[in-house]
């Protein structure tokens, strides 16, 4: 299998209608034609309210099948519905990797008194009160639930942290005192130690929470048929135990390559290779510094230099690590770590990451289908559905760079003139791409002595001229200003949706 792409299949604002496990269903199949291999699924335990999008977890154990929080399902839907849906994507030949969120928990049943220190917000080392009790939301003992699949309940000695004292009605930063507790040391820097970050922080160092995430997580690979992780909040979560927990996996499945990425929100190469280095590669990460060289470029325009698009990203450093993306649910509007890649802006990012050779690209499902909401975005389907089939198409081969002009760029993909499979003819073309983010412009670029003659039009459709490859294999390509380009020796892409907005 080559060219993978994978659909971050939700955004923030995905209707609370229990409906999005059978769009879903409806969508896999056209996902799958455009060239999409793996889906990235919400997460899809029950949280601490029928709306919650699913990063505020509440039961592991409950995939939208018990009683609990007011509700029955999910905010997507009932387990039957989620696992229908996992059994399409296998059936359509796409993998499904689902959203685990294992940094805390939310919404308790009961609360607990218990001994704490305050601690500084801005230093969490730093401790800012003497030892006293508090009353906190501890206790989680899921009575909807009744023990079915898993009877360990949860409390206070299973967290490190919390920030609710309901006794004194406090809001502070709370490390838990007690034998072996304290701060793991395997989490990023910021605030001295980052391992606090909201609701009931839990404690990795407890041997009872390792087994009982070890068990939960192959009880959720198998009733899904998984065959991969996106793991949320990296940056809080004890590096031994992330790296402990993929290689059970990979042992208990007999399968080294259980695909895992990661959410380490940093815009710091130096801090990723840290984290690549202590959970010893087993993880791949979403390239969040190539999304704010993309966002910078997007505010920036033909201010920004292109030939800089790639310095201090993971796919310049740890191409093979790499998960490329443009936007995600947590960049969009009004969410927490908004920075929202302009829309112009948007084609020029998704042809860097579909069509070149490295990384894992993920299309974001606000950009391909557009963000509901009080402020709806429309999405790009058309612009993305082309660039997609381009990718499936004819980016194979080797790249030869043109990044020689700070508002001109481009490449050229080589094709695989070797390939034999009759399938895959088109394979053979190669392609070559022109960013222009200032006025229109042109790059003169070598496809090959093989091409000559041959005359190749912008897959795209936006340029209705030809390009003819002259006898030393070279071809002038344009692209617009403000624009991309995407060209070969075939006709235009004859796409214009993968279907309406499912919501």
């Amino acid at each position: 299998m080559s060219n993978l792409v994978m659909i971050q299949f939700f955004e923030w604002n995905v209707p609370n209608d229990g409906e999005h496990w059978k769009r879903l269903v409806k969508y896999a199949p056209r996902l799958a034609k455009i060239g999409i291999h793996g889906i990235w699924i919400p997460p899809c335990v029950k949280g601490s309210s029928a709306n919650d999008v699913g990063y505020g977890t509440y039961d592991l154990w409950d995939l939208g099948e018990f009683d609990q929080k007011g509700t029955v399902r999910t905010k997507y839907g009932t387990k039957q519905e989620l696992i229908e849906a996992c059994k399409k994507c296998k059936d359509v030949g796409i993998q499904v990797y689902a959203d685990v969120v294992l940094n805390h928990k939310l919404g308790a049943d009961e609360k607990e008194t218990f001994k704490v220190v305050e601690v500084d917000e801005n230093d969490r080392n730093k401790v800012i009160s003497e030892a006293h009790d508090i009353t906190a939301w501890t206790k989680f003992t899921f009575p909807g639930r009744k023990g079915q699949y898993s009877e360990f309940q949860w409390s206070f000695v299973h967290f490190s942290g919390t920030d609710w004292d309901d006794a004194a009605q406090k809001k502070a930063i709370y490390k838990i005192l007690g034998d072996n507790k304290g701060w793991a040391l395997g989490v990023d820097n910021e605030a001295n130690n980052y391992d606090y970050l909201m609701g009931c922080n839990i404690d990795y160092s407890h041997p009872d929470v390792v087994a009982e995430t070890k068990k939960w997580a192959m009880w959720l690979v198998n009733e899904l048929g998984l065959s991969g992780f996106r793991m949320d909040a990296l940056k809080h979560i004890d590096e031994p135990f992330v790296k402990a927990l993929l290689d059970y996996i990979r042992g208990e499945t007999n399968n080294p390559k259980f695909f895992a990425v990661g959410e380490y929100w940093r815009n710091d190469i130096k801090a990723l290779d840290h984290y690549f280095k202590g959970v010893d590669w087993s993880i791949s990460l979403f390239d969040v510094p190539l999304h704010f060289n993309f966002f910078e470029a997007s505010n920036r325009g033909r201010d920004y230099d292109m030939r800089q698009i790639f310095d201090g990203t993971i796919i310049k450093e740890h191409p093979m690590q790499a998960v490329t993306f443009v936007d995600n649910h947590d960049s969009q509007p009004d969410e927490s770590l908004s920075s929202w890649v302009q829309d112009w802006f948007k084609p020029l990012a998704y042809a860097i990451i579909l069509l070149r050779r490295e990384g894992y690209p993920c299309v974001f499902y606000g950009d391909l289908y557009g963000i509901s909401g009080e402020h709806p975005i429309p999405g790009r389907p058309d612009v993305l559905a082309k660039l997609m089939i381009a990718r499936r198409d004819y980016a194979y081969g080797d790249e030869d760079d043109y990044f020689d002009h700070p508002q001109t760029v481009g490449w050229v993909r080589r094709g695989k003139p070797d390939c034999t499979n009759p399938e895959h003819e088109s394979r053979k073309k190669g392609l070559a791409v022109v960013l222009c983010t200032g006025e229109a412009g042109n790059k003169r670029m070598f496809v090959g002595q093989q091409c000559a003659g041959q005359k190749w039009k912008d897959l795209m459709g936006w340029h209705p001229e030809e390009v003819t490859i002259g006898d030393d294999g070279f071809g002038d390509f344009k692209a617009n200003g403000g624009s991309v380009s995407v060209w070969s020796n075939a006709e235009p892409i004859d796409e214009t949706t993968p279907e309406e907005n499912p919501q």
